[in-house]
């Protein structure tokens, strides 16, 4: 094989795109901290039971792993930020009140989350802590569709369903992780005749009502249908309650409800959201509340966000024009020395084409050039 060829999934970055990805990440931080939030850089690198602890076999598949050669410790290698925020929120901010933390940074899956995914998405985020009530749900829905609108990311749709509907319906089951993983897997897929073996055993009120959340998806009337035909109990009470709630804080946005899909990682406590564009089938932003995800690190805290992938998310956006550049002669002139400082001093891209090759650069496009005309460097439209 040769030695230029990259692994599955793994790809380079050339410059055009590389350029949009590095705008679209600069107008996501400057959005986040429009909303208050402080950016925090987690290491790349962590010993495993840190990154793993509480969060959960996917992640863990996803996660690589290898042996710290200094203390003989296993390592791992990030697929997800969210457990690191959680320690760095426990043990290094250690604040009473409310946190708010963005990221933006590479992290590393094992395996792609779907055929043409990339197992090194650039991964943005914004999570709050202290807060348990629906204020900072919602807070952070809308910091993460204002993020998509400033990137030009049009025609979402707003996917929201809550992991307590489930949990309360198995709720003194005593269910292994194994069963209630399967159990999570056939109501995402929405598989009936899997969902249907694996319940066999239960009781038929927790079976009959697992059987009927298959059914419920849609827009807002999904939830009044969820009050009539599912088993009343005060965790379901407040998990359609609130999503009720957040219906009518989001009349202007597109809404969908599915009241089966646990998609995503396992640590999620209570309402879980994803977004999708028009035309994506997998969604292009996950996010909810996981509360439970801080108690490994010996101070659970109320936790609620969202993260992205900017490599996805740079293939939605519009396409933006070429950026316009100014052609300068190469030679030793002073005075045009001093052209080429001032001109890019002032914001201006300024390229030297070097003695013997006109410019190749196929991101920048021309429209001025430096020409000497009666002794003085002037600025010509081409």
């Amino acid at each position: 094989m040769a030695a230029w060829v990259l692994p599955d999934h793994i790809a380079d970055v050339l410059p055009s795109e590389a350029r949009r990805i590095e705008e679209l990440r600069r107008e996501l931080l400057d959005m986040a901290r429009c909303y208050g939030y402080e950016l925090v850089m987690p290491p790349m690198l962590e010993h495993l039971e840190s990154l793993l602890t509480g969060t959960g076999q996917e992640l863990n598949l996803q996660t690589f792993k290898l042996v710290d050669q200094l203390s003989g410790r296993s390592l791992g290698l990030r697929a997800d930020t969210t457990p690191q925020v959680a320690r760095i929120d426990a043990h290094l901010l250690n604040r009473q009140g409310v946190t708010r933390m963005c990221y933006c940074g590479p992290v590393l899956h094992a395996r792609p989350s779907s055929p043409h995914a990339t197992r090194e998405p650039l991964q943005f985020g914004a999570e709050i802590y202290g807060h348990t009530g629906m204020e900072a749900d919602l807070e952070a829905i809308e910091l993460a569709l204002d993020s998509l609108q400033i990137v030009g990311v049009k025609n979402v749709t707003l996917d929201v369903a809550d992991v307590r509907v489930v949990n309360s319906l198995v709720q003194g089951l005593n269910l292994s992780p194994e069963a209630m993983a399967d159990i999570h897997t056939a109501l995402s897929v929405k598989d009936s005749t899997w969902l249907q073996r694996l319940t066999l055993d239960m009781p038929n009120g927790a079976r009959n009502a697992l059987a009927v959340l298959p059914r419920l998806y849609g827009d807002a009337s999904v939830l009044e249908e969820a009050e009539r035909v599912l088993p009343s109990s005060p965790s379901m009470q407040q998990a359609l309650s609130q999503l009720k709630c957040l219906a009518q804080h989001l009349p202007d946005t597109s809404l969908s409800f599915d009241l089966a899909d646990l998609s995503g990682y396992t640590y999620y406590s209570g309402l879980r959201f994803a977004v999708f564009a028009s035309g994506q089938h997998n969604a292009i932003l996950r996010g909810g509340r996981y509360d439970e995800v801080g108690a490994v690190f010996g101070r659970k805290r109320p936790a609620v966000g969202f993260s992205l992938d900017l490599k996805t998310l740079v293939g939605l956006a519009p396409e933006v024009p070429e950026r316009v550049a100014i052609r300068a002669p190469w030679n030793k002139s002073s005075t045009l020395r001093q052209a080429i400082v001032r001109l890019r001093g002032q914001g201006e891209t300024v390229v030297c084409v070097l003695p013997g090759h006109e410019s190749e650069i196929h991101e920048f496009r021309y429209d001025r050039e430096l020409r000497e005309i009666d002794g003085e460097w002037k600025l010509i439209q081409l």
